[in-house]
């Protein structure tokens, strides 16, 4: 089966060349598309075309409200003419493995089912730190935690985007999710990535202010260690250009402090939302 990644680009510059090298070898095409980056989100993006070249569609594409990420995203799916596609935003990281489980399960299931879920390792703080398991409230079926639909079959009838960001999502024909559709065609697969949304991805914290929602996404708050033996994907340790920035920094102790204050706050706020969403 064909499949193709779509990814969004906005100031990312952090961690995109590391989200797209993590799977390019495993999809028959990836659109990359920028939506008005100002930090070096660009020159990464044509450093990458270059490096794989006819396999990346680079494209342009000017995002100035919540609603235009909902238009963009259905423009992507018109130019799409695979099997599958896999949504990858610029800072997911996928493991070799997970990546080769997940392609593998579309191939050897993707006539049975319509969606594949994963779980993922939320990064906060720094590279070196997760969000607590107890933290994730994604629900997909009986399942709620740290998981994300990740590949969408692009036959299901009237597959379309919609719903502005931040409570988007893929739906059919009659508005319903497409996790909603059919139990038996979600596929969970234990293939999981780190996901680095709560970290800086924009060459500054200017930069990352200069997109639609980021700031809701830079939390201060102390995770969970990672082991010293913690293994970390591949992509980290290949060879890049040395304009890509390392991912080994660690937070700063003003972020720290701030972080040890707001931390209570936020583990009481989640549990007096998860009770009146009845988790």
């Amino acid at each position: 089966m064909q499949v193709w990644a779509h990814t969004l680009v906005k100031n990312e510059e952090k961690w995109l060349w590391y989200s797209v090298t993590s799977v390019i070898d495993h999809v028959d095409k990836l659109l990359l598309w920028d939506t008005g980056s100002t930090d070096k989100s660009i020159e990464i993006e044509k450093e990458l075309e270059k490096k794989y070249p006819g396999k990346i569609e680079l494209k342009q594409r000017k995002i100035t409200s919540p609603s235009d990420f909902t238009k963009t995203r259905q423009e992507m799916l018109d130019v799409t003419s695979s099997d599958w596609f896999i949504v990858l935003d610029a800072d997911e990281i996928w493991y070799e493995d997970s990546i080769k489980k997940f392609i593998g399960t579309i191939n050897n299931r993707g006539q049975n089912i319509e969606s594949v879920v994963v779980p993922t390792i939320n990064l906060v703080g720094d590279i070196f730190h997760r969000q607590a398991e107890s933290a994730g409230r994604y629900k997909f079926g009986s399942r709620v935690g740290h998981y994300n639909l990740r590949a969408v079959k692009r036959n299901i009838p009237g597959l379309h985007s919609e719903g502005v960001h931040g409570v988007w999502g893929w739906v059919d024909d009659e508005n319903k999710m497409i996790q909603d559709r059919d139990s038996e065609k979600v596929k969970f697969v234990d293939a999981p990535y780190l996901h680095a949304s709560f970290l800086p991805r924009g060459g500054t914290k200017g930069k990352d202010l200069e997109v639609v929602k980021r700031s809701k996404k830079l939390k201060h708050e102390l995770g969970e260690n990672l082991s010293k033996d913690f293994y970390y994907p591949e992509v980290f340790f290949k060879e890049k250009p040395n304009f890509i920035p390392s991912p080994w920094s660690t937070m700063s102790a003003s972020f720290k402090f701030r972080a040890f204050f707001e931390t209570p706050l936020r583990k009481m706020k989640r549990v007096i939302w998860w009770g009146r969403a009845g988790y």
